[in-house]
C-alpha cells in the first residue's frame, strides 16, 4: 500500500465546505437540478497532502477523488469518495483499484470509515473533526495490509488571512496477518496552503507515520504541489513527494482531481415534485 494511499486510509486539503440550503425552483418542465444551487456547491479536497482537512463535505453532497502516482518500481491509480449524511458529518469510502509494487500488480486494499466536525473555526479557535477508518484487507497477494485494521485520528484546520495550515494527528491499530492482534503505529502531518492567483494555489507538506515494528521502520515525507481550481466544485493537483526517510522510493510524482458531483437530496426532491 502506498504512503498516498496510507493517508487516505488513515485520514490519505484547500477549500472551505460552506453549508448553505437554498429553496429548488419548480415549474411546469419536467423536474431538474437547480442550476444556481449547483454553481454554489463548492468541494472540499483531501488531495492532494497526505493529512485530511477538518472540513466536511457539504450536506447531501456526492465528492469523488481520484488520483494515479509513479515512482521507481511503484504506480497506482487511487480513489476517495465522500457523502455529506448530514451536516457535519461525512462518509467515506477509500480503494486502490490498480496498484503495482515491485513487479506485482492488482487491486489494492479499500476503506471505510467517517469523519466528524465538531468545531467550526471561530476567532482563534480552529476547525475540529474526528476521523475513523477501517481498513478493507482485498488486496492481491503481495500488495496491501493482508488483514483488516482500525485508524481514528483528531483533525484541525485554521485559516490565517489566505494562509490556511492542517494538522493531522492519529493513531493506527495494523492487523498481524496470520498470526492475530494489532501492531500500532501514529501518524503526524502538517499541510500548509496558500493561493498565487484567483484559480492556482500552492501546498507544501510534511508527515510520517512511527515505528509500528522492527520489520516497519518510521517514515518522513516532504510534499511540495500545486492545485488549479477549474470552478469551485472542480480542482486539479500534482506535484511530488520525496522520501525523507524510510522503506519509500525517493521520488513520487503524482495528478488527480476533485470533483463536487451532485446534491442528490436536492436531486431527489426535484425528481419528486
Amino acid at each position: 500500500m502506498t504512503l498516498l494511499s496510507m493517508s487516505a486510509l488513515a485520514g490519505a486539503d484547500i477549500l472551505v465546505a460552506q453549508d448553505q440550503d437554498r429553496a429548488i425552483t419548480q415549474s411546469g418542465n419536467p423536474p431538474q437540478v437547480n442550476s444556481q444551487s449547483a454553481e454554489n456547491i463548492e468541494a472540499v479536497p483531501n488531495r492532494p497532502t497526505f493529512s485530511t482537512t477538518a472540513e466536511t463535505v457539504q450536506r447531501g453532497v456526492f465528492e469523488i477523488e481520484y488520483g494515479l502516482e509513479a515512482a521507481s518500481g511503484h504506480q497506482n491509480i487511487n480513489g476517495l469518495l465522500k457523502f455529506g449524511l448530514v451536516k457535519n458529518l461525512e462518509l467515506r469510502f477509500a480503494h486502490n483499484p490498480i496498484e503495482r509494487d515491485a513487479g506485482t500488480a492488482g487491486l489494492g486494499d479499500c476503506a471505510a470509515g467517517f469523519k466528524y466536525r465538531f468545531l467550526k473555526e471561530k476567532g482563534v479557535l480552529p476547525t475540529l473533526s474526528v476521523l475513523y477508518t477501517l481498513t478493507i484487507p482485498m488486496a492481491t497477494a503481495g500488495l496491501g495490509a493482508g488483514s483488516a485494521g482500525h485508524a481514528a485520528g483528531i483533525l484541525a484546520s485554521k485559516d490565517f488571512g489566505k494562509h490556511h495550515l492542517d494538522f493531522n494527528e492519529s493513531v493506527q491499530w495494523l492487523g498481524r496477518s496470520g498470526s492475530g492482534g494489532f501492531d500500532s503505529n501514529y501518524f503526524t502531518a502538517l499541510a500548509y496552503a496558500h493561493p498565487l492567483t484567483e484559480k492556482l494555489g500552492v501546498t507544501a507538506e510534511i508527515a510520517g507515520f512511527s515505528r509500528a515494528n522492527t520489520a516497519t521502520p518510521w517514515t518522513l515525507t516532504v510534499l511540495q504541489a500545486l492545485t488549479y481550481n477549474i470552478s469551485p466544485r472542480l480542482v486539479l493537483d500534482g506535484g511530488c513527494y520525496l522520501a525523507a526517510h524510510g522503506n519509500l522510493p525517493r521520488a513520487t510524482f503524482f495528478a488527480g482531481v476533485t470533483y463536487a458531483v451532485v446534491d442528490l437530496y436536492r436531486y431527489l426532491r426535484g425528481t419528486h415534485h
